[in-house]
């Protein structure tokens, strides 16, 4: 994305970088340790608002404009995401089953969430672990991964 940050909150061990247009979040992402870069907009404002609010208690709803995005079956993928329980998880395999597909594509559906924590992907797993996270297998996002779901659970 070409576009700069609207916003970055910071986060223990990671931030959140917060990309907008006047009326919509266009993508939320996953950066290394940052400090806070204060809202451009008043959208950018109230995603930042709604985000810190939701690392101080994962019970928070979020509502928020989103820039609609992805496929057809990215979109399915997303809404089944969605419906996980906070603190809970569920296998690529298990929303395959649901979407009468296969674990790959389920996987690169989550790999191209542009909106992580309103669209909680962190809480799709492997079925003989934690498996990837972001199309990424290891590193920093993986112990974001780890850090989300220990979060969630610890509330």
């Amino acid at each position: 994305m070409d576009e700069p940050f609207a916003a970055i909150v910071p986060a223990p061990r990671f931030a959140l970088g917060i990309r907008c247009r006047d009326d919509a979040i266009t993508a939320i992402e996953f950066i290394e340790p940052h400090r806070e870069v204060p809202a451009r907009t008043p959208l950018a404002r109230e995603a930042a608002r709604q985000l810190r609010a939701w690392l101080a208690d994962p019970g928070t709803a979020f509502d928020l404009p989103l820039q609609p995005s992805g496929t057809t079956f990215q979109r399915r993928v997303w809404q089944q995401i969605a419906a996980i329980p906070r603190g809970a998880t569920r296998t690529y395999g298990e929303l395959a089953a649901a979407l009468h597909s296969a674990p790959r594509p389920v996987g690169g559906a989550c790999g191209a969430n542009p909106y992580p924590l309103v669209i909680p992907c962190h809480r799709v797993v492997a079925a003989g672990g934690l498996g990837g996270f972001a199309r990424e297998r290891g590193g920093f996002l993986l112990e974001v991964k780890r850090w989300l779901l220990d979060h969630e659970r610890s509330r």
